[in-house]
């Protein structure tokens, strides 16, 4: 493959010691859950491309979308001119929320979705002539991206962000509120330091990059509490857990609760083009509003509200209205929790885990994740372990069979050692 060797010497991958890091797999096309490598393998997809296709890869609905945007209109910006598609997929996605989420500011990553949404919460209070109230709580095994505004609100410790420690603003980071003696410490801090923060911000349901570490509703149910009694802005972020990964639309939906912002990705458009959105209340958008351009929100990604990424957009949500999504989250579910549950008895195993199209396997520790995955490729999947994990958020659509080859791998990986 004369494009990867010279393409190696200028390309810098994500999440990976360049030193030490074995050459990628050149992948030549996909198709539903199947990668199919240069040289002629085929890999099941057990990640869904970091969780973004949820439909499989190149459905047609969404590829004719995509492809009659491309021929009309494949970007204009949106400061001062409008277009359909995005015009749209903001009354679509108003309509989804509950409460009165009904404003969407559009951009081009969760990362940046989250940065606004910080803004957000951070510029209501200093509209109102609120000085004091600066900080972001945010909790113990928590990421929210890798731009300096979010690796400030992650995790300092578990996180990848450690290093950055002095450079970042300074953000309480504490244990979520699980259980009797952590739900007394959080009451405790936010009674103390309430009158310093702005917002409390948490991946609803799970913890994504913190290892896919699971909490009950009641804990969004306790902190939504705390955010009304307190008068905070309550950031719930649904990049990774939004569209049905979690076994219902949105993760939140299982708490009755509602946030006052909400920030989405990844499986947005269906795993296509970037694009990213963050949702905010009709009455934190009115904090916004005056006869001064100074109490304007001062945020405008070049390529924010990407007409193509709208046509992706708009194209998932009407497959979501058309095809048994949710109840293919749900069979995912049950064979899921029916297929890792045997990796509990095996050497090394701490935990196995389910919620909804979500199955982790925990270990005591993975000493080499490189050569885990390639034992799994050996397999026919494409599993990316990290932490000490190995996971699976395979696209919504996989076929039962499918599925079983990848809970079928990491057993046979984890029995051979």
């Amino acid at each position: 493959m004369d494009w990867l060797k010279t393409g190696w010497k200028h390309v810098w991958l994500p999440y990976a010691q360049m030193q030490t890091a074995p050459m990628p797999l050149p992948v030549v096309r996909t198709q539903g859950a199947e990668i199919h490598l240069s040289d002629g393998r085929v890999l099941i997809d057990g990640i869904a491309s970091w969780w973004t296709a949820c439909h499989g890869y190149n459905h047609p609905h969404i590829a004719e979308a995509v492809a009659g945007q491309l021929q009309t209109m494949p970007h204009v910006m949106f400061g001062g001119l409008a277009h359909q598609p995005a015009y749209r997929l903001a009354t679509r996605l108003a309509a989804m929320m509950p409460g009165s989420l009904n404003r969407v500011f559009f951009t081009d990553s969760g990362s940046v979705a989250v940065e606004v949404a910080i803004k957000i919460a951070v510029q209501s209070r200093l509209n109102k002539g609120e000085r004091g109230r600066t900080k972001i709580l945010g909790f113990t095994g928590g990421y929210h991206g890798d731009t300096l505004g979010t690796m400030a609100i992650c995790d300092p410790e578990e996180g990848m962000h450690s290093m950055f420690t002095g450079l970042l603003p300074e953000h309480p980071v504490i244990p979520l509120p699980r259980d009797a003696a952590s739900t007394a410490a959080f009451d405790a801090f936010m009674a103390a330091n309430a009158k310093t923060l702005a917002a409390i911000i948490i991946e609803p349901l799970v913890q994504g990059a913190g290892g896919m570490v699971l909490h009950p509703p009641e804990v969004l149910q306790h902190l939504r509490k705390a955010a009304t009694h307190y008068g905070l802005t309550l950031i719930f972020d649904e990049i990774f857990t939004g569209f049905g990964r979690t076994g219902t639309m949105f993760a939140f939906e299982q708490a009755g609760v509602v946030p006052d912002i909400i920030t989405l990705s990844k499986a947005l458009t269906g795993g296509t083009v970037p694009l990213a959105v963050t949702i905010a209340t009709d009455e934190l958008f009115a904090d916004f509003l005056s006869d001064s351009a100074n109490t304007a929100l001062m945020h405008g990604p070049t390529y924010m509200a990407n007409a193509i990424g709208c046509a992706a957009a708009n194209a998932s949500l009407d497959l979501f209205e058309t095809e048994p999504r949710l109840q293919q989250a749900a069979a995912i579910a049950v064979q899921l929790g029916a297929e890792l549950e045997p990796c509990r008895s095996l050497p090394g195993v701490k935990d196995v885990r389910v919620l909804g199209a979500i199955g982790v396997v925990e270990l005591q520790r993975i000493t080499n994740p490189a050569a885990l995955r390639s034992k799994l490729v050996e397999q026919g999947v494409w599993i990316r372990p990290f932490r000490n994990i190995i996971y699976l958020t395979p696209a919504l659509t996989i076929t039962p069979g499918e599925l079983t080859r990848l809970t079928g791998a990491i057993r046979a990986v984890l029995t051979a050692g």
